[in-house]
This record gives structure tokens, C-alpha cells and sequence, in this order.
């Protein structure tokens, strides 16, 4: 026999807990779980509003978005206002989940901003992502947040569109890499002490139609399960995922948010997930209104629920009341709706929102450049940092005369993208200036009043102030004899008057120029990259091209830095530049990086997570191309893949150079696996340079099997190794014949008998050792639940030497 309290018994599973709160709850209530409110509808100041709660809030909610406030203390008292109506005035007293965007940190004032991801994976260092989201656990849970709407593990393909920076490139085993360690890290070893992780977007958002944002994806089965959809199967089944947020999308002509195909029988069936689906914002409005596949709210309200859409967010549209209605009326089954609350009741039990549903009170005293992390933000931007070119004018020598030239080297706020705080701050006033007014639901966009040393400031004056961050002609001054800056150009248009003559003059009259090109990432249109901010033209803008054809012609040595979230094709004058720095948006800490491997504080070992073409004509170019397409095709036809181009990459993924030099040997790898055994390939990296530096080095097979085409090449492990000169270290990768499945001639993932051709290097082109095995015995189809997705590395140092 149970009672009515018996789900507040925390001896009970969270399972078992969440199926007796369920036989307590009225149709309303169970349909108000599966939606969300924007805090501004209950909030003021922190404080909350007493009769939008009475409306609003009394037969529950499911999910709120943290309090948009420019102080951390009131994102504290907001969220535990809100806490408190639900647990003391509400019948069943069920929390609410607050969500908070944190793929680089999380998106609260005063808090580290950290390098975006595709910054981060040029570090290729995942171990230091899972520290940087264990760090944004501990804050977010201070703040009382506890659904982080981060990774981004969409596979970028193509540089089109404007979110390539939020993901960590084109490669599905790095992005699965860094996808599990974020989700290890925020999640923690135990839920009740973590945050929930979100994966997004489901699926195929980085491959949409035209490059545009939110168009359809279209791919063969065996393109989607084997590539697209494997970061985010990862980390379901290596570290535990707990959510999934849909994408605004058509997947194979069905709406991501309402394809049962999708949300359950690849999701659920295949790859194991049993946790609970979000849909992204406004996503149940986009197919009402964009993608027109259905005639009503209560239409949208039966097919999102049938497929598997568990929560609608930011704000009720059609589920809420309008899905009761369905119930109630019998056009929704109550055992579908039972489904999806058991699923988000689940959670909340796992995270212990029932024992301690509040946030600790009191003030929350942190500032970016102290609190924890603010190291790590420094160090992850600087392992970000790509050396492409070098004739030997890098590392810059002190007391050089230098021209900062270009449009991303006289401010700060361009080290800050998309889905970090002052962007965000950005797109609220935005939108509190009308911006977006016209669509239904968004006209109560409204933060909190800032304080008066705040309230004034723009863009640039806020991350100055709030961060500290300076410009990279500021941070070059502190280290050259004499800085000349002329911006010269906008990213994309001129400055008003002659603005490049100067600029030359400066040129002219420099040792050497840097010269500061690329993009911006913001909120709304306002940038060159970012969300709702894709480019049919992918090379650099005209305007900066002509600036850069200038620069090249006053004959004075110039070191080309690109800030970029993307790939560019780039123009002579910049390939032939004495040096070539890629860097994209780093945050706080990012012009202070560049500046210090620009002068040699910091060896630069930072690797590329995508290619860069030589032409946006080449797109979609990725390495791991099948054998018969694409720039792999010249294994077989020689010459020219295009009449008027090469097909091959200006740079290919994985590049990266240093200021030493390292040198690989020694490659041992076993003849012979099963299909249910490992293989084990080892090597030795010496430093034979003269300063230390870090190398990545890179393992990739081919699998030449039966019938279905292969990639010509896949990223099968990798390993940072950092060494003195003259040090070496072994390096060993443990890799399951699991990672050389794919989906058979049955649309089964299997391990098959196959010859296996081996290579390792320092990029995907890098060929210096080779080897080959057979994988032999059964086809073995792979449950997910029991499939090893990820590598193991060991790095073990060997007796020092000056030769490999």
C-alpha cells in the first residue's frame, strides 16, 4: 500500500518515485510539466510578480529559463521565488527545471566565458573540456540551474552556415570526443550532484539545404547512422546523457519535432537514449506556421507527442492546456502523455530537485577574470591557437615596430560569440528595442534594469569592463617597441572616407604588420557568423581582400591572423603572407593568447577541426570522404578532380604546425584482431627541435569491406603529447574493432571481417607510417549499450634523444 507523500521517499529509485507521483496527477497537471515559461513573464528585479505566478504557475510547470539579469544574486532569488511558489503553494509541490545555454560557459553575468567549441577542438584536448564543464556544474548549480541547453555535437559539413563555431568540426569521433567529455564533466559522476547535459541539434542540423540554418537535411541511412548521428550516440552510451534537443529541421521530409521515425525508433530504439527530448525554441510554432504540416496548435500538440517531444520550450504553445484538451477529448492517448511526464519526472528525481530544489542563498560574489576557471579559459584559449604558415618571422621579436592592421585587431568584443553573456546582453536589448516583436510570444522580451556602472556601457565597453579583455593591438603594445592601429575596413563594408590609405601608410612604415582579418559572431544578423547568420559567399569579405592586396604590395613582412568560427578559402595575399595564425572566438582570454604566440610566450600546437578549401566550390570537403568521392578520388583518377581546380584541400583537417619540430617512428601494430578483440598500435614522437612543444598525433584506418563504400580514411584515436626538446615519449592507442563498424547491407551496425590499412601522422594527409591488419571472425551486430565508441590513449615517456 502507498501513500500519498511515498514519491518524497528518496530510498525509492528516481523511476519508482516518478510512477507514484504520476498516479497523484490530474491531466492539467501532467501536460503543465511538458512546458516552459520565460522568466520575465513571472519575474522583476528577481522578485516575483504575485499574480502572473497565481495565473500562470498553479497547476505547475515543467521547465523555466534562468532570469535575464545583469546581477548573478538575482538569478539566485528568481530562481528560488519561482522554487518556492512550486513546492509550497502548488498541490503536488513539483520544481521546476531551470535551463541555461553554457556551451562555453555559462551564460550568466559575470561569469568566465571560455573559448567556443570549435576553438575548443582545435585545442584537441578533451580532458581539459571535461575540467571546463566540471567547473560549469559547480556554477550553475550555485545559481540553482540545472539543465545546461549545451553541447552542439552537429557535424560541421558545411561552412554556409553561421553555427559552424558552436560545434567541435567536421570529424564524428572528435566531436563524439569532446561531446562525452562535456557531458561527463557537467553531468558528474553522480546526477544529484550534476546538471543536466542537452545534445543538440537532433539531427542533421549542420548539413542543412543550402547551408542555410533550419532547412532540411537530406542523407542516405547509412551517412546518418554511421556519421551524423554518432557523436550524440556516444554520448548517450559513454557518458549518460540525460536530454536531447531536437532541430528546427526536416529530417527525410518530416519535421524533426514530430517524426516519431526520428525521436523514437532511431533515438530510442536504436541508440539506446531513455532520457527526455526538448523541442529547440519555437521549434512546435516552426511546424505550425514554417514548415505547414499541420492546421492548429492541437494538431502539432498529437503529433509532437506521438513522436517523442517531451517539452516545449521557451514558452506554452501546444502543449500546456491545449494538449489536455486533446486528452480530455480522447484524441490523445493518456498513456502517451504519461510516457513523457515520466520521462522529465525521472530526471528531476535523478537530480534531486525534491530534496533541494533551491539554490543557496545569499549574494553571489564572482567576477570573470578571478572566479574558478578564469586559468583554464586562458589556457584553452591559447592551445586554440592554429600556426598554418611560418618562414621564420614568428615568434616576433620585442622591440619591433608593428602596423595592427585590419578589422579584428582594435576590439575586444569579436573574442565573443554567440552564446556567451554580453551576446546574449546584446540580443535582449535588441530585442527589447521591437527586434523580433512581430512574432507571437517574443514582445515580452524584457531583462532586468542594470546597474549605473553598467547600464550605459555598449558591447565593447561592457566586455572591457566586465572581463577585461582588450583589444590584440593592445596586448601586441605591451610587448612591441611601437604600435600603429588602423582598422582600415568594416568585416564586411568600408569605414566612412579613404580608411585603407592610412592603413597602408602605417604598413609602410612598420617592421612588420599584423595583419587582423576574418569574422564576428552575434546574436540576430549582427556579425559574419552566428545564429540566423549564413553566407552564400564563404570567402573573406570583398572589402577585406582588397585590404589585404594592399597590405601585400607595400613589400613589409606581415603575419595574417584569422579570426574565424569557420573555414574561409582565402586569397593569395593572405596565403603568401610571411606567416599564417588561425584563431576563432576565444573569449575572455583570447587576444591575450594570440599575443603571446605571436611573441613566443606560448609554442603554438593548436591542430585544425575542419578544412579549408581552396575554393567555396569545393563544399562539402571533409576528409573522410567515401573512396570514390570528392578529393579521394585520387587514389584512382590522377589530376585534376575540377576542370579549373584541384579538388584537394588548401589545408586539411588536422593541421597545425609549432616552433619546433617532431619527429614519429617506430610504429608497431598486432597482425591480427577479432571482431570482437582490439588492436593496439603504438609509436614513438620525439621532439627534435630546439624548445618545447606539444604534438598531436593522429591514428586513422580505412576499412576495405564488402559491398558498402567506405570513408577513404577515418580519425580512429589521437593524442596530445607535450615534450621538452630532445624528450620522446611512446604513445599507444587502444582501439575496439567496435569503431570500425558501420551500418551492413541490413541497415545493422556490425563489426565485419575486413582488411584494415593503418596510418599515423600529424593531419589527415600526414602518411609517414603506415601499417595494416586483418579484423577476422563473425560479423558481430553492436547493441549500443555495450559498443566502446572512444579510443584509449596512453602516453608513456621514453629515454631522452635528439633523433627519432
Amino acid at each position: 500500500m502507498t501513500g500519498a507523500a511515498d514519491h518524497l521517499n528518496p530510498t525509492r529509485t528516481p523511476q519508482e518515485r516518478a510512477r507514484l507521483l504520476l498516479t497523484q496527477m490530474t491531466v492539467a497537471e501532467k501536460s503543465r510539466q511538458l512546458t516552459c515559461l520565460m522568466p520575465m513573464l513571472l519575474l522583476r528585479e528577481g522578485r516575483l510578480i504575485e499574480d502572473a505566478a497565481t495565473k500562470m504557475l498553479t497547476t505547475g510547470i515543467g521547465a523555466v529559463v534562468s532570469p535575464q539579469t545583469e546581477d548573478p544574486s538575482r538569478v539566485v532569488t528568481g530562481v528560488n521565488e519561482v522554487q518556492r511558489f512550486l513546492v509550497e503553494r502548488t498541490r503536488l509541490g513539483i520544481p521546476a527545471l531551470f535551463q541555461v545555454e553554457a556551451l562555453n560557459g555559462v551564460v550568466a553575468p559575470r561569469h568566465p566565458v571560455f573559448p567556443t567549441a570549435i576553438a575548443l577542438a582545435a585545442t584537441w584536448s578533451p580532458e581539459l573540456v571535461r575540467q571546463m564543464t566540471g567547473i560549469i556544474r559547480r556554477q550553475m548549480i550555485r545559481l540553482g540551474l540545472r539543465h545546461a541547453l549545451s553541447p552542439v555535437l552537429d557535424i560541421a559539413f558545411d561552412p554556409r552556415w553561421g553555427r559552424v563555431h558552436e560545434t567541435y568540426g567536421e570529424d564524428p569521433l572528435l566531436a563524439a570526443t569532446f561531446g562525452v567529455a562535456f557531458v561527463r564533466g557537467i553531468q558528474g559522476d553522480d546526477l544529484s550532484n550534476g546538471v543536466v547535459a542537452t545534445a543538440k541539434h537532433f539531427l542533421g542540423f549542420g548539413l542543412g539545404q543550402g547551408g542555410l540554418n533550419a532547412s532540411s537535411f537530406e542523407a542516405g541511412s547509412r551517412f546518418t547512422r554511421d556519421v551524423v548521428a554518432f557523436p550524440v550516440e556516444a554520448a548517450i552510451n559513454a557518458a549518460g546523457l540525460r536530454s536531447v534537443m531536437t532541430s528546427y529541421g526536416d529530417v527525410d521530409g518530416i519535421p524533426a519535432g514530430v517524426s516519431r521515425e526520428l525521436l523514437h525508433d532511431l533515438l530510442r530504439d536504436e541508440m539506446g537514449f531513455d532520457g527526455f527530448v526538448i523541442a529547440d525554441y519555437m521549434a512546435m510554432q516552426h511546424a505550425l506556421d514554417r514548415q505547414l504540416v499541420a492546421t492548429n496548435k492541437a494538431e502539432v500538440a498529437r503529433h509532437a507527442l506521438h513522436a517523442g517531444l517531451d517539452l516545449e520550450a521557451p514558452f506554452i504553445f501546444a502543449y500546456g492546456e491545449t494538449l489536455a484538451a486533446e486528452v480530455e477529448a480522447g484524441r490523445v492517448p493518456v498513456a502517451e502523455l504519461d510516457t513523457a511526464v515520466l520521462r522529465l519526472l525521472t530526471v528531476k528525481f535523478e537530480l534531486g530537485l525534491f530534496e533541494q530544489p533551491y539554490a543557496p542563498d545569499g549574494p553571489v560574489d564572482i567576477t570573470p577574470t578571478t572566479a574558478a576557471g578564469a586559468d583554464l579559459a586562458g589556457a584553452l584559449a591559447e592551445r586554440s591557437v592554429v600556426l598554418l604558415e611560418n618562414d621564420g618571422i614568428l615568434p616576433l621579436r620585442p622591440g619591433l615596430k608593428v602596423a595592427v592592421v585590419g578589422p579584428l585587431g582594435h576590439e575586444a568584443r569579436q573574442q565573443f560569440a554567440t552564446y556567451t553573456y554580453p551576446v546574449g546582453r546584446d540580443m535582449y536589448r535588441f530585442m527589447e528595442s521591437g527586434g523580433l516583436g512581430n512574432l507571437e510570444g517574443m514582445d515580452f522580451f524584457r531583462a532586468d534594469p542594470e546597474g549605473a556602472d553598467t547600464r550605459d556601457l555598449d558591447s565593447e565597453g561592457y566586455v572591457r569592463f566586465r572581463y577585461g579583455t582588450r583589444s590584440l593591438a593592445e596586448e601586441i603594445a605591451d610587448r612591441a617597441a611601437e604600435v600603429a592601429v588602423e582598422p582600415a575596413c568594416g568585416l564586411t563594408g568600408p569605414l566612412d572616407g579613404e580608411a585603407i590609405a592610412p592603413a597602408v601608410a602605417a604598413a609602410r612604415d612598420a617592421d612588420v604588420v599584423v595583419l587582423a582579418l576574418g569574422g564576428h559572431s552575434a546574436a540576430i544578423g549582427g556579425g559574419t557568423e552566428g545564429e540566423g547568420t549564413d553566407t552564400a559567399d564563404v570567402a573573406l569579405p570583398a572589402v577585406q581582400r582588397e585590404l589585404a592586396d594592399a597590405v601585400a604590395a607595400t613589400g613589409t613582412p606581415c603575419v595574417a591572423v584569422l579570426i574565424q568560427g569557420r573555414p574561409y578559402p582565402l586569397p593569395p595575399s593572405v596565403l603568401e603572407a610571411s606567416a599564417l595564425v588561425v584563431a576563432s572566438f576565444a573569449g575572455q582570454s583570447g587576444t591575450r593568447a594570440l599575443a603571446r604566440v605571436l611573441f613566443g610566450e606560448v609554442n603554438p600546437g593548436g591542430k585544425l577541426p575542419y578544412t579549408i578549401p581552396r575554393h567555396g566550390g569545393q563544399f562539402p570537403i571533409y576528409h573522410y570522404q567515401r573512396a570514390d568521392s570528392g578529393y579521394r578520388r585520387e587514389a584512382v583518377i590522377r589530376g585534376m578532380h575540377y576542370r579549373d581546380l584541384s579538388a584537394t584541400p588548401q589545408y586539411p583537417f588536422g593541421f597545425g604546425r609549432s616552433y619546433t619540430t617532431f619527429a614519429l617512428s617506430d610504429l608497431d601494430v598486432a597482425p591480427e584482431i577479432g571482431t570482437d578483440g582490439a588492436l593496439t598500435a603504438a609509436l614513438t614522437v620525439t621532439n627534435v627541435g630546439d624548445r618545447s612543444g606539444a604534438e598531436v598525433v593522429q591514428l586513422y584506418a580505412r576499412v576495405n569491406a564488402a559491398v558498402v563504400t567506405r570513408p577513404a580514411q577515418q580519425l580512429a584515436g589521437f593524442a596530445r603529447v607535450e615534450l621538452e626538446p630532445g624528450e620522446a615519449a611512446r604513445v599507444s592507442f587502444q582501439v575496439s574493432a567496435d569503431q570500425f563498424a558501420f551500418s551492413g547491407l541490413d541497415h545493422r551496425v556490425a563489426v565485419e571481417a575486413a582488411k584494415v590499412d593503418l596510418f599515423v601522422g600529424t593531419s589527415s594527409d600526414d602518411r609517414r607510417l603506415e601499417a595494416s591488419l586483418l579484423v577476422v571472425g563473425d560479423r558481430r551486430v553492436l547493441r549500443p549499450d555495450k559498443r566502446t565508441f572512444l579510443p584509449t590513449v596512453e602516453v608513456a615517456p621514453v629515454g631522452a634523444s635528439r633523433n627519432p
